[in-house]
């Protein structure tokens, strides 16, 4: 099946729009996955993704799993935008000899699509990772608290504020500079760049399977199911990556064991402190994540929101 071909503006609309919808879905998910990650061995508070759900909205009130989301719907399209369009872009400018693209190139272009979006992603998931996180580095103050002062206290979890996307900007900004909004960009290419190669010629093949519509596009529910099979792959494959990310980029709570100089120094005390299995921390809540965010966002592209949208406009007059 021929790529779809549709107008830059309409891939922008696509994008943002799915982005939009899917991480409104999603996203206390992918809070409990941000605070599993997070946890090192000895200082475990959740248990699983709903005690983490849980004790979240006791903790910090209803809107507490959605900490972070502002964030993550401001930048999210721009982001969905760019990852989309410039997978579309390079699989058009990489088939241009009118040949079917080889698996290589279908590769290739996926890796062109990571690449281009870290721009967005890094600075994104750095304010929503140390936002999403601020819940648990409190609780575990108070929890220590309780433990040296007495020991084998039952932790009630109270209220806890967190720091503003602004107030961390500005921190950022102020001790570290731009550099200071892009920790983790290392990490952050070695997680999407995999990420896409694997997502995006996987979708691709998958969603040729299957009965086709008139057009020879492919129905709805194929794109859907393509887009939540192939991020659920993709998922999974790249988590070790992602827990390396979340731990770069997340606030200390002061322990010399979680401050990491870098990718490989991450690397080393994790598997020294917690050992290989640590690297498929909340693995499961990235799949879920990832699945329905990149089905629905299939379909919103597939079905063209974008173009219904923009022949509603009045067309300008020359």
């Amino acid at each position: 099946m021929a790529d779809k071909q549709i107008s830059l503006s309409a891939k922008l609309i696509n994008g943002g729009i799915a982005g939009l919808i899917g991480v409104t879905c999603v996203f206390p998910i992918d809070l409990a996955k941000t605070r599993l990650q997070n946890q090192r061995n000895g200082s475990r508070i959740y248990t699983s993704m709903s005690d983490c759900l849980l004790k979240t909205i006791q903790s910090e009130g209803l809107f507490g799993i959605y900490r972070g989301a502002a964030v993550n719907l401001t930048l999210v399209t721009p982001e969905k935008a760019i990852k989309l369009a410039a997978n579309d872009f390079f699989r058009h400018q990489l088939s241009k000899d009118g040949q079917t693209l080889t698996l290589v190139r279908e590769m290739l272009a996926g890796c062109g699509a990571g690449t281009c979006q870290v721009i967005i992603t890094t600075p994104m998931e750095m304010l929503k990772i140390r936002m999403q996180d601020a819940g648990r580095i409190e609780a575990q103050r108070k929890l220590n608290g309780k433990q040296s002062g007495g020991g084998g206290v039952k932790v009630s979890l109270v209220q806890v504020k967190s720091p503003t996307a602004l107030q961390i900007s500005r921190d950022l900004l102020k001790d570290k500079g731009i550099a200071g909004l892009y920790k983790g960009l290392g990490a952050t290419l070695l997680r999407d760049v995999p990420f896409s190669i694997i997502y995006f010629p996987l979708f691709a093949n998958l969603n040729s399977l299957g009965s086709r519509n008139a057009d020879g596009s492919a129905p709805f529910y194929i794109s859907f199911l393509s887009g939540c099979l192939a991020g659920c792959t993709a998922a999974v494959a790249v988590n070790p990556v992602d827990v390396i990310k979340t731990r770069l980029q997340s606030m200390t709570s002061g322990s010399q064991e979680d401050i990491y100089g870098g990718v490989k120094d991450c690397i080393s005390k994790i598997l020294r402190k917690e050992g290989p299995a640590a690297f498929l921390k909340g693995a499961y809540c990235r799949a879920l994540v990832i699945a329905p965010l990149f089905g629905i966002a299939q379909v919103i592209y597939f079905l063209g929101a974008g173009e219904f949208v923009l022949s509603l406009l009045p067309v300008q007059k020359q």
